[in-house]
């Protein structure tokens, strides 16, 4: 049957007016078929528990092979450099400083950073050892 007239919709206790034709019908059509398709959905529709433990073991081998080890790989080439210093060589402190090896200890490293001038620095700082004749100074 055609409805003329406007029909009036009510919708979770809410009332609207609707002037088109059918209109009752579509609304009434779109709430059952709503109502059918959460009846229709499991009870249980997660992914096992498992799956959970499994993400989180590759998202930490991926942690691993991406940070955690290519760090302990470059600690361990500094500490090899750190305990071969040998007294002349050419070093980079970590606050950038350029100076010569004149006297090492267990815990200290003397540089000379010119002639006559002296520092003394905590050996785990030096950077990097600057290979032989690679580096000139400007002013020379």
């Amino acid at each position: 049957m055609l409805l003329t007239a406007p029909a009036i919709i009510g919708v979770r206790g809410h009332t609207a007016l609707c002037a088109i034709p059918f209109c009752e019908s579509i609304g009434s059509f779109f709430m059952t078929s709503t109502l059918l398709f959460l009846a229709a959905a499991p009870a249980n529709a997660g992914p096992p528990v498992w799956t959970n433990f499994v993400l989180l073991g590759g998202m930490a081998l991926i942690f691993w092979f991406l940070i955690l080890g290519p760090q302990r790989k470059r600690m361990k080439e500094h500490q090899a450099k750190v305990a071969g210093l040998k007294k002349g060589d050419r070093v980079v402190t970590a606050g950038g400083i350029i100076g010569k090896v004149v006297k090492l200890d267990d815990d200290y490293v003397d540089l000379e950073l010119a002639q006559g001038v002296r520092v003394k620095a905590v050996r785990n700082t030096i950077g990097d050892v600057i290979p032989a004749g690679s580096a000139t100074p400007a002013n020379d």
